[in-house]
């Protein structure tokens, strides 16, 4: 890795200032930005409040957020890496061989774990996991029966891809998706991460309020991930931006540990996503592979620059005021791609 290069003061503030306008925009309740560097250095900034149905309380980088897909980069996705460190998993196997024994055909089973991690798999993109009969067949069972929508190669992103690569580790490991991922937490330090539910306190964001039911609070968001009571390898995540700083951190350090080296391996271009963006193992690679990111629903981001050593971690409950504002963040999300890229 080369030296991390600082950010300043200017470039702190526009995104404290980005924030701060998607805030009064009415995109979300609140939110918190952590600018950092591999060396530890971090500034974090934050805006509005928690939740206006938890209290007056201005979030900061000790909140905890729902941080929906980035679920799919912080637990399963170093998992496989460990998994694939350990022999356990092979990268160019069909993921049937990593999943309990199927009778009878199984399409969706012959696509690699390189192929789902990549989202070129080829799988169903829509999933409906409380339309399926669980008591007929396990989980794995009958994502696998199905038929792929399209030949593995073409970039879609699909979330059952993950879900299928957390129950492959869990099989693989004989132990469950989330003790493996608390493991891996505890070893770096994110002290405070964890799949839900997480107890309700004034520290956690709400989210959405869902067919007029009680807004959600320390339950996960991701409707498929709650029918698998709230752990999957796609979502259900939950995480303060302190603990995705510690983790960018980890993931910046290079070839010095196993992490940072399975993060050098994501940034290989697996798929073009569309023109100027390319998909890698798990991560979205822009600005000519400058920057590598992924974003969750719910409204949290992860941006990474390798070559200075650089993040930004985007941390806020834009889903807390209905699917359509959360899109509103976008310029904040940009400012964070357009600052790391020119870096």
């Amino acid at each position: 890795m080369n030296q991390a290069v600082p950010f300043t003061t200017a470039e702190t503030s526009a995104l404290h200032d980005a924030l701060r306008e998607i805030v009064a925009d009415g995109a979300t309740p609140g939110g918190v930005v952590v600018c950092g560097t591999a060396a530890g250095d971090r500034t974090a900034r934050s805006a509005g409040v928690v939740s206006p149905f938890t209290g007056p309380g201005t979030p900061d980088a000790d909140t905890v957020y729902d941080i929906a897909s980035l679920t799919k980069v912080t637990a399963t996705w170093p998992l496989v890496g460990r998994a694939v460190d350990a022999g356990l998993l092979e990268l160019d196997t069909p993921v049937r061989e990593f999943l309990p024994v199927m009778d009878g055909p199984m399409p969706s089973a012959e696509a690699t774990v390189r192929q789902l991690l990549s989202h070129t798999c080829g799988l169903r993109v829509a999933t409906r996991l409380d339309l399926y009969d669980l008591t007929e067949r396990p989980l794995h069972e009958l994502i696998c029966r199905e038929l792929m929508e399209n030949l593995p190669g073409t970039h879609r992103y699909i979330n059952r891809g993950y879900i299928l690569l957390g129950l492959a580790l869990a099989h693989v490991h004989r132990q469950p998706l989330d003790e493996l991922a608390a493991d891996l937490w505890a070893e770096l330090g994110m002290e405070d991460t964890a799949y839900g539910p997480v107890e309700q306190s004034p520290r956690v964001a709400p989210t959405e309020r869902h067919d007029g039911h009680d807004r959600l609070w320390g339950a996960v968001h991701d409707e498929n991930a709650a029918v698998m009571g709230g752990v999957a390898g796609h979502a259900g995540v939950f995480a303060p931006a302190a603990d995705l700083a510690t983790y960018a951190e980890h993931l910046l350090a290079g070839d010095g540990s196993p992490l940072g080296r399975w993060f050098r391996a994501g940034l290989v271009p697996q798929a073009e996503i569309e023109p100027g963006l390319q998909r890698g193992l798990g991560w979205i690679l822009a600005a000519g592979g400058a920057v590598a990111y992924h974003h969750g629903f719910t409204g949290t981001s992860l941006h990474l620059a390798p070559a200075t050593g650089r993040y930004v971690v985007i941390a806020t409950n834009a889903i807390h005021n209905g699917a359509a504002s959360r899109t509103r963040i976008t310029p904040l999300r940009e400012l964070a791609l357009k600052t790391l890229a020119a870096g």
